[in-house]
């Protein structure tokens, strides 16, 4: 079989990131190229490593930019598209839209103008496809005793963000029915793990209870979500691009169901069972109150929930085990214990990310609740 040439943009990211480093280590015959504009969340040591491969290249640009993906796509003889490059941040989404709008929506736009021009309408590219990486957030929001998403579940997107998703999931789908483009769409749930921008909950824990700095619960800690190991969900993606699977969609959940104050809790207790354990650990985070004997929890501080905060999310991914299998091979326990270590081993990693730049971006966001 020969090998596969894909372009991944987004590389740089979270889940981009931990995509190629899959890929590079179950496909090594494969052409790797990664499409990254690095914006803030785009982080060029997460994929340093991979530098050194031949069948791997970096190429920092804007998806926006459709001849340069086109000419990246003749060069390379690139045959599959993984789109993972996104705006992400419900937060900031809610504080500037605007950018969301553009790299969500326009800029999947060109990329998908981009394939057609390379590979035609469908016709004579058998082996092409663009896989196009969206959110369960689309769907919007459960009440406790909702079914879970399925995939035909109507959107109803809550945020500017989920928004943006929604409208790029319909353009990739346009895209097949109007022009016959080869495409396949993965809704997952909330993903955790290594290379994660310590913006979002889990890291953001983790760094900041290192650090013996407050750790903010949005609303009461009420809200619940699925939470999916990032390795999981590059596993899942793998097994769609196996599979002749044009035009469908497929849920990816961790099946992990978890309020987040339950989760924040089980990542303290993890902190005090770790630090505690290791003189040599409490010696480098003397802030951390897991260093003096105390529990990480004290540090759990609510605040002012976000407008249009989603109550729960939970995916039902039953279409995509019937069809290739799949099952997570983490349990939130495992997961969040290998999140924790890796964490704490690469110190390297996210230590230059906390910058004042960004303690201030979450001082001015995660504001102090009346309750807290």
């Amino acid at each position: 079989m020969p090998a596969d040439r894909l372009l991944v943009t987004g590389g740089a990211g979270f889940i981009g990131a931990n995509f190629v480093h899959y890929w590079t280590q179950t496909h090594a015959g494969d052409r790797v190229v990664v499409l990254d504009a690095l914006t803030y969340a785009g982080n060029l040591p997460s994929i340093e490593s991979l530098r050194r491969l031949e069948t791997f290249r970096f190429v920092q640009g804007d998806i926006r930019d459709t001849a340069l993906v086109c000419k990246l796509m003749r060069e390379e003889r690139i045959n599959r598209i993984v789109h993972f490059a996104a705006e992400s941040h419900v937060d900031r989404s809610i504080h500037g839209p605007d950018a969301f709008i553009q790299t969500n929506v326009v800029g999947t736009c060109n990329l998908l103008q981009a394939a057609r021009d390379v590979w035609g309408d469908g016709k004579g590219t058998p082996d092409c496809r663009f896989h196009h990486v969206s959110t369960d957030e689309v769907y919007g929001t459960l009440a406790r005793d909702d079914p879970a998403f399925v995939e035909s579940t109507a959107y109803d997107p809550s945020s500017p963000y989920a928004a943006s998703k929604a409208a790029s999931d319909h353009f990739v789908r346009a895209y097949h029915r109007t022009y016959g483009l080869r495409i396949s769409i993965s809704n997952c749930s909330n993903n955790y793990g290594p290379y994660h921008f310590p913006e979002k909950l889990i890291p953001l824990m983790i760094v900041n209870a290192l650090s013996g700095r407050e750790l903010p619960v949005y609303g009461d800690g009420s809200n619940v979500r699925d939470w999916l190991f990032v390795e999981d969900h590059c596993r899942a993606i793998d097994q769609i691009l196996r599979m002749d699977c044009v035009g469908e969609t497929y849920n990816i959940g961790g099946r992990a169901e978890t309020a987040n104050l339950d989760l924040v809790r089980n990542l303290c207790r993890l902190l005090d069972e770790t630090i505690g354990a290791s003189p040599r650990l409490q010696e480098h985070y003397p802030d951390c109150p897991a260093a003096r004997g105390s529990s990480c929890a004290e540090l759990i501080t609510f605040v002012a929930d976000r407008p249009g905060h989603d109550w729960r999310y939970a995916i039902d991914a039953t279409k995509l085990r019937k069809a290739t299998g799949f099952q997570p091979g983490e349990s939130l326990v495992s997961g969040l214990r290998k999140t924790v270590s890796w964490y704490l081993q690469n110190e390297a990693w996210w230590r230059p990310l906390l910058d004042e730049r960004y303690a201030q971006w979450v001082q001015q966001n995660y504001k102090r609740s009346e309750r807290s």
